[in-house]
């Protein structure tokens, strides 16, 4: 089974690089786990259409002719690298370079004005989000055929976010938040299990959640917000498991199996002047009965990944592969920032071996996006009548390309 795990690395390609929230890379360790010293590169470029139908309020659209909010979801690319290095039969050392979390979201500007605003910015409700990790993992096998890894995982997170339109209200209708960039300290740790005679390997690997606390510049048609005094914005990016298992089903093929968990459940976005605002407007609401304000962004279940793939060898040098996989999402109705349900997705891959010590894989994965409910944020409190009003657009029949590049050597 030489060629099964060349094979395998390239055929992974594009497993995980669209899926809920803000979850981008999938954080995957596969490179730690190839045999020997090992450095691989990568690029991917996704390329989704997501759409909706704004529904027919008053208090949300402008003009009623065209309801359509036009496609929101901007085309991005982002890169990943990893290098390993076999100390000697007892230890490994790795270096992972990865884009975890991000987002590019603008609304085009329409006459309906439900997420964009035409008579004084002109311009459209957008979010931007990048986000950079190096994970530094120290392996070492107790016994033969197992191996124990851990390390530090340095994060950095910035982004931009833009409210227009009528359906953030008068109250936030032309906000903005800048959110300077913030690095911080996490870590990892996980096992695996390997028989190499059958390609067999194993591994569960754990990623700690990683607190930032963020200086924030907020303001409304580009006046400074003081409504409180200032505080940093304290967010927490999400613990996540991965499970990663393949094993040789005959002399050229391999079966690869990846899960993924996400707490996004536990994830949440407030500015500190946002925050004050939503205070004072649930007190108003409620008459003084609510008065814990709402989140700028927050998701009410936690993301489940898997997919489950084929690799095949062809020849000597050339293997191809193929992949299906489902994203369980993080709750519908969804955030207008990121309205989709989760998705199934496709995957094919091609992988070229000049000589046995080096590859180049390329991949396309086709997702079909699960149908959401856009809400404003309020649709979860605990406000008699709020749920109706709260409901803003459908988002249906929404797709994403995905297209990668690898590159792999082995010295």
């Amino acid at each position: 089974m030489k060629f099964l795990i060349l094979c395998l690395t390239g055929m992974t390609l594009v497993s995980n690089v669209y899926a809920s929230a803000l979850d981008e890379s999938g954080q995957s360790i596969l490179p730690f786990l190839e045999k020997g010293n090992y450095a691989e590169a990568n690029i991917f470029v996704i390329d989704p259409k997501i759409s909706g139908k704004v529904r027919n309020n008053p208090q949300l659209v402008d003009n009623p002719q065209d309801l359509r909010t036009g496609d929101m979801a901007q085309s991005f690319q982002y890169y990943n690298a990893a290098l390993k290095l076999q100390l000697n039969e007892y230890f490994a050392f790795g270096l992972i370079y990865d884009q975890p979390f991000g987002a590019d979201v603008l609304y085009p500007v329409k006459q309906n004005n439900s997420y964009s605003e035409t008579k004084n910015l002109k311009e459209g409700t957008s979010v931007n989000v990048d986000s950079q990790n190096i994970s530094m993992i120290l392996g070492v096998k107790p016994y033969q055929n197992i191996q124990l890894y851990l390390g530090p995982v340095y994060q950095t997170i910035k982004g931009d976010v833009a409210l227009r339109g009528n359906a953030y209200t008068t109250f936030f209708n032309g906000y903005d938040a800048n959110f300077k960039e913030d690095s911080a300290i996490g870590w990892l740790a996980g096992m695996s299990y390997q028989i190499p005679d059958i390609e067999l390997k194993l591994a569960v690997t754990y990623r700690s959640k990683i607190k930032h606390e963020m200086n924030v510049e907020e303001s409304i048609y580009d006046q400074p917000i003081n409504v409180t005094s200032f505080e940093k914005t304290k967010i927490t990016t999400p613990q996540s498991i991965n499970l990663d298992f393949q094993t040789g089903v005959n002399q050229s093929t391999l079966a690869f199996i990846n899960l993924r968990w996400v707490n996004w459940k536990k994830f949440n976005i407030r500015p500190t002047q946002f925050g004050a605002i939503t205070q004072a407007i649930t007190s108003e609401l409620t008459g003084g009965t609510y008065d814990q304000g709402f989140d700028l962004d927050s998701h009410r279940k936690d993301q489940l990944y898997a997919a489950i793939g084929l690799g095949h060898q062809i020849s000597e040098k050339l293997s191809i592969g193929s992949e299906v996989s489902w994203d369980s999402g993080t709750g519908n109705p969804a955030s207008s920032l990121n309205p989709t349900k989760g998705a199934w997705g496709l995957g094919l891959g091609i992988q070229y071996n000049p000589t046995p010590n080096y590859f180049i894989a390329t991949s396309i994965k086709y997702f079909w996006l699960g149908d959401a409910i856009a809400e404003d944020g309020t649709y979860y409190l605990p406000i008699t009548g709020i749920k109706e009003n709260a409901e803003q657009a459908d988002f249906k029949n929404n797709s994403s390309i995905a297209y990668g590049l690898k590159f792999g050597y082995r010295f």
